[in-house]
């Protein structure tokens, strides 16, 4: 199992990789000044707002406030998870992506290039049994899939056999352990070993580069379970994967929105009908990773369930899913089905076009959330409209976008019979994760951390203060870090010290500072920058004296406390 890619590999990639170079090969870029510019890849506009600097390795938006470095942009414009902008980073480089063996954390499970080949050649190989059973191919007859669609989806049949797979590709222990560990086939507790997949229709699971990474397999008969995914292995995680994603993809160049079905049939069938942009979850709900997935390569995406209880049910699973993810630009609605109906079946009673319709009346996420929470509640009761402004507040603070959150707690305010001027995030349990988009407030200690992002180099005339790691000053730690990592590796530049906060806390605060402008002249950077940070030590030390004053009424100091005491008061009575 592979583990964390080294840190100085990725401090080595970010170096080895121009990012005006990168980007201009993809969105053709102009000088302008010390930096270069282009219309935002990331949102229509008509003149330029998106800005990439060479110095900083950085790039940034002021339309709509996309930034980052080399990997940002790989994962935004690419539509990449964080390792696959390394790996195809690292291929531009013609390097091979290191692993730590035994890293502590978060891993990445990397699959070997063979791994992909087994999966390819399984996927062959019921493909060609399609055609080799009439059982098969009269089910897929009676479904009403063409050819095309057939082939566009990779489908097959896996036959009533219990070793096709085995005498195919499972020649040698080692293929055998392989096709085991991919779930491929089985082993019962005698060590006998069979194919997983018998007598079912096979829908090959692509992962976004198209490769095969699992299968769904749909009963013909009576059997259960009625329909069969592999389960986890070392490339296929269903609650990250889309099935038809890869192929939705394949038909536009940019996607404008996305359909969430149950299932694959669904899937196949509307794109049987010209619906090209439906996806499905892998037995399971849908989770924020689905959702960040999703938002990642569209901006529109539409729920469709069926209108019964369990369909209701995880129509709410997936609203609470997306509240992590609506940013500004997005948008999530809601489908709900006549009682009896799938997509597949409604798409062949009622065609595109009604369908089609059915997806442009979709229900707001707005409207869904306050249904569903008026349902359970009656606001009719002081202590209904009570648990309403609780719960709605708590799922409302969850959102990062500042326009959802205002629109929403203004029809809240409303509900409750509430001014909207009295009302406060309070997020409960949640208060947390409520994401505050509003200007930065530029602190003293945010000066320094925001100059010594921009200019690493200052990190040299920073004094070494290991006494102000004590203090009791937000961000100091953060401040302190920053100066650690640009003294033991001054080569760093803003976009590969931003690399180390990625997955912290720390990184949205981060980013912004790396972007403020700080209006100051070039030749009087030092100047300011000391200044700031002797401000913040003149804090310290007006702190440290407090809490000796303090001690001092309630205990006796010691003799170096009176000593150090002393000094601070000589000191704060000479400025």
């Amino acid at each position: 199992m592979a583990g964390q890619i080294p840190r100085p590999f990725i401090d080595d990639l970010l170096a080895r990789t121009d990012i005006v170079e990168l980007i201009d090969l993809r969105v053709p870029l102009k000088k302008a000044g010390k930096n270069h510019t282009a219309c935002c890849p990331f949102h229509n506009e008509k003149s330029p707002s998106f800005t990439v600097s060479a110095e900083k390795q950085f790039y940034h938006c002021f339309g709509c406030g996309a930034h980052g470095n080399a990997i940002s942009f790989m994962m935004a414009f690419e539509q990449l998870e964080f390792v696959e902008a390394i790996e195809e980073l690292a291929k531009i480089h013609h390097l091979e992506v290191p692993r730590e063996a035994g890293s502590k954390g978060k891993t990445y499970v990397q699959g070997s290039a063979d791994d992909y080949s087994q999966m390819q050649k399984a996927a062959h190989i019921y493909q060609q049994q399609l055609n080799l059973h009439p059982q098969a191919a009269a089910y897929i007859a009676k479904r009403g899939l063409s050819a095309a669609t057939i082939h566009k989806y990779g489908i097959g049949y896996a036959p009533d056999s219990w070793d096709l797979l085995l005498k195919q590709l499972g020649q040698g222990k080692n293929y055998r352990d392989q096709l085991f560990e991919l779930k491929l086939t089985n082993r019962n507790e005698n060590g006998r070993e069979y194919d997983f997949f018998r007598d079912r229709i096979m829908f090959p699971i692509r992962d976004k580069r198209g490769r095969v990474i699992g299968f769904g397999g749909r009963v013909l008969g009576d059997g259960t379970p009625k329909y069969l995914n592999s389960p986890e292995t070392r490339l296929f995680h269903k609650g990250r994967e889309l099935y038809g994603l890869y192929e939705a993809r394949q038909n536009q160049d940019r996607l404008e929105q996305l359909l969430v079905v149950e299932g694959y049939m669904d899937v196949v069938a509307l794109s049987e009908q010209g619906i090209h942009f439906a996806v499905a979850c892998l037995g399971t709900a849908t989770t924020s990773e689905h959702m960040q997935t999703m938002f990642r390569f569209c901006s529109k995406v539409i729920c469709c369930y069926d209108g019964d209880r369990a369909g209701r049910d995880a129509a709410w699973r997936a609203l609470q899913s997306a509240l992590p993810n609506l940013k500004d630009g997005v948008e999530l609605n809601f489908v709900f089905l006549p009682d009896g109906e799938d997509p597949d079946s409604l798409v062949q009673k009622e065609g595109k076009d009604a369908f089609l319709a059915r997806l442009n009346d979709a229900m707001p996420l707005s409207n869904y959330l306050f249904e569903h929470l008026l349902q359970e509640l009656d606001v009719n009761s002081d202590a209904g409209k009570s648990a309403l402004w609780a719960k709605a507040n708590d799922m409302i603070a969850l959102i990062p976008s500042e326009f959802y959150r205002d629109s929403l707690l203004e029809r809240l305010a409303n509900l409750v019979g509430r001014k909207r001027t009295e009302q406060p995030i309070t997020g409960g349990k949640n208060r947390k994760a409520a994401v505050v988009v509003q200007k930065t407030k530029i602190t003293p200690m945010r000066r320094a951390i925001a100059l010594l992002l921009q200019y690493p180099s200052l990190a040299q005339v920073m004094p070494v203060a290991p006494e102000l790691a004590q203090a009791n000053m937000p961000g100091m730690p953060l401040l302190m870090a920053i100066q650690q990592h640009l003294l033991e590796k001054p080569q760093l530049t803003t976009a590969q010290l931003l690399e180390y906060w990625r997955e912290l806390p720390e990184y949205n605060i981060l980013s912004k500072l790396a972007l403020w402008d700080h209006q100051v002249a070039e030749e009087q950077l030092t100047q300011e920058f000391l200044d700031t940070f002797r401000s913040i030590e003149d804090q310290y030390l007006q702190q440290r004296l407090e809490s000796l004053q303090r001690k001092d009424q309630l205990s006796k100091l010691t003799v170096a406390e009176k000593h150090e005491y002393v000094m601070l008061l000589k000191a704060f009575k000479s400025k």
